[in-house]
This record gives C-alpha cells, structure tokens and sequence, in this order.
C-alpha cells in the first residue's frame, strides 16, 4: 500500500515509516522540518519537505496517489496552546481540514490520527481511562485534537473515509527531542548521560503510562490495514510514576546524582494512564516492550548520539 505520513521527519513519524516500509509498504513524508530532522528520514521513502496547508498539497496528492494517510504533524506543545491557541487551532484543526479534504478528493482509502489520551481525558476519576469516559480538554492542545476527531467522524459520515483516531499514552524512545516539554524520559536520558541535574517537578509522586515508540508503530501498523472506524487508545494500561522513571534511567546510565525535586508544575495532572483493551480486541494489538527494555533502548539511543563521531587520519601527503 502506498501510505503518506505526515511528520514522517519527528520523533513518533519517522518510526511508523521505518516500520511500514519493513512491512512492504511505500512510504511518503511530508514534514516541514520545524521539529522534525532530516536525520531521521528513511532513504527508501520519497520525501517532500512542505507544510500540511501548502497550496501545493494538492499536486503532492496527484503525483503519489496515496492510499492511505498517517497524519502525526502536530503542533504538540501544551504550553504553546495555551500561550497562542490560534496557531495551535490552524495547525491541529485546520491543517487537518486540508489534509481530510484532499484525501476525500484523491481517494484515499484510509485515514489514521495522531491523537492524545492524556489531554483528552484529564484528571479522569475511572483508571485506566476507557475511550468512553467524557473528553472535557482544558488546554487549546486537548480542544484542537478533540476537535479534529469531530471532524473525522463527520467526513466518515459524509464522505464513507474509513478512519481512526489513536489517543496515544506518553509515547517515549529513541529519537524523542529532548528540549520538549512531554519527553521526560528523554530529558533525563540525556541530562543524566551529561551528568546535569535531571530535576523532577514537584514530588515525582504523579503517573504516567509510558508507550514505547515501538509499539505505537505497530498499533499503527495493524490499523492501517484494518477496517474499523472509531477511536482508541494506545497504552500499557500501567500507571508509572516520574520517581520510578528518574531511578531506572538513573540505574542505566550509570549516573549517581541523588533526587532533586523543583517546584510543581501549575495545573499539571495528577494521573494520566488509558484503558487500551479496545484495540486489544478488535486489532489484536497489545504492547511487547517492556517499559525496562525501552528505558535501556532509549539511554542506548542518547548514548551514542552524545559521543562524537570518528575522525578518520588523513593519508600522509
């Protein structure tokens, strides 16, 4: 299957390509580099560098013809949201819009999106948190990604696009930017590998499910070539707190400094961790890694990114 990824260049893209064109399928990435690298491209994918609303989107679509599209570009900084809803709004809905609407145009057969658990539910009161429980986002972020699943299942209705939203849980692994505000387990990664102070907002008591970057491609994988339409979540199911994070990253890089607790962060959640038993079900999909392995996968990552490359010697003159 011909497939066009959206955000094919960042963290969470660039593996779903690696892991469709593994699969056999042909790979397209649109990515405009303002957080993605072209380090992280696959040279077996054709790759346009180009925003999602570009008026050239259009003949993008002519020339590929994809079947199917993986839409990951995002604006995906919760703080942004809220400091300029506007732009978050006019990349996260809009750019959607355009994406949907090109994909009705050119036949696409299959839509899948990158969506948000955390954001979604917030301070859920039922943990796990199923698909079901109420959406009452409170950041523009959680509002722009619960608006474009609105828009998927009206394009479904109008147009019969077969889709489906995956709320991811805290996605983590390799190749994770650590300068964000989301990827704690890459800021610690590379801050204990550096042997800087990984400081840890308020009393590191709060949970996370941690997904490893891995695993979200294959839950990808396997709804690309399924039929169902709906949303689900993707997760462990498994309540983490920061602490347990800070101490295995800490055990793997092989770093000693003791805990150092900052301030809270205002309005941060308390627990976040999803129910993931829907796509369980009726995909198949469970998650295989280990939240140690993926810890030891990520450190392994940020460890050979810090060391610098090989200097070959000249040839004497």
């Amino acid at each position: 299957m011909k497939v066009l990824v959206t955000g094919g260049a960042g963290f969470i893209g660039s593996h779903l390509a690696d892991r469709l064109l593994s699969g056999g399928h042909e790979v397209v990435i649109l990515d405009d580099l303002s957080t993605g690298h072209v380090g992280h491209l696959n040279p077996a994918a054709r790759f346009y560098q180009m925003d999602i609303q570009s008026p050239w989107l259009d003949e993008l679509f002519k020339i590929e013809r994809p079947e199917a599209v993986l839409h990951e570009a995002a604006q995906a900084s919760v703080r942004r949201s809220v400091e300029d809803p506007g732009f978050d709004a006019s990349v996260n809905v809009l750019g959607t819009v355009t994406l949907l609407q090109a994909s009705v145009r050119h036949g696409v057969r299959r839509f899948l999106f990158a969506s948000t658990g955390g954001a979604l539910y917030g301070d859920a009161d039922v943990i796990p948190t199923p698909e079901d429980y109420p959406t009452l986002p409170v950041s523009p972020y959680g509002a722009s990604k619960l608006a474009a699943e609105v828009y998927l299942r009206t394009f479904h209705a109008l147009h019969g696009l077969s889709y489906a939203a995956l709320r991811y849980a805290n996605v983590y692994g390799p190749r994770q930017d650590p300068h964000g505000e989301a990827g704690v387990v890459a800021i610690f990664a590379q801050r204990l590998l550096n042997n800087e102070t990984a400081r840890i907002n308020g009393d590191g008591k709060q949970t996370r499910d941690f997904i490893y970057v891995g695993d979200v491609a294959e839950a990808n994988a396997r709804a690309l070539t399924s039929d169902v339409v709906g949303s689900f979540n993707v997760g462990t199911g498994v309540e983490t707190d920061i602490n347990a994070i800070f101490q295995g990253l800490k055990r793997l890089s092989g770093n000693n400094q003791p805990e150092v607790h900052g301030p809270a962060l205002p309005g941060e959640q308390r627990r976040s961790v999803v129910d993931a038993r829907k796509i369980q079900k009726v995909m198949g999909w469970r998650p295989s890694t280990s939240l140690e392995a993926g810890l030891d996968a990520t450190v392994r990552y940020f460890r050979a990114a810090s060391k610098p490359p090989a200097v070959t010697p000249a040839p004497p003159a």
